[in-house]
């Protein structure tokens, strides 16, 4: 004999729902899509020539004829073999973008050196003190 009693004495039980793993879901869809929107959209540059890119940094306030070359614990300067260490001030030095451009700069971090091989005709100007303005 079956026992229908117990089975719809079972079937009133009033369903017990645990909100804590639907509130979970929903702060990860919530994230999910913050994260999502914040995104900004990818410019398409597929039909864009590749132009050469410059490792010279590109001064703020428009052309510049020197640029300011920041290197920690900085100690040496040679320009074509030339010691220019005196032009040091802070850790920092000027080269002139004509050496920059058409020379050769190499920077040692290990040593504190920076050695430039610049064009002969600016060879006497191819660092300066950075200015203190």
């Amino acid at each position: 004999m079956i026992d229908t009693n117990k089975y719809k004495n079972r079937l009133n039980v009033t369903p017990n729902i645990n909100i804590i793993p639907l509130l979970d879901v929903i702060f990860t869809i919530m994230i999910f899509l913050l994260v999502m929107l914040s995104q900004q959209p990818v410019a398409d540059t597929s039909h864009v020539e590749q132009t050469q890119i410059s490792g010279k940094p590109v001064s703020a306030s428009g052309t510049s004829e020197y640029y300011l070359m920041p290197v920690s614990g900085l100690k040496k300067v040679v320009v074509n073999g030339v010691d220019k260490s005196n032009c040091i001030r802070n850790q920092a030095i000027a080269i002139h973008t004509r050496a920059m451009d058409e020379g050769q700069v190499n920077i040692d971090s290990k040593t504190g050196t920076i050695t430039i091989q610049a064009p002969d005709d600016i060879a006497d100007i191819a660092v300066k003190p950075p200015s203190t303005t």
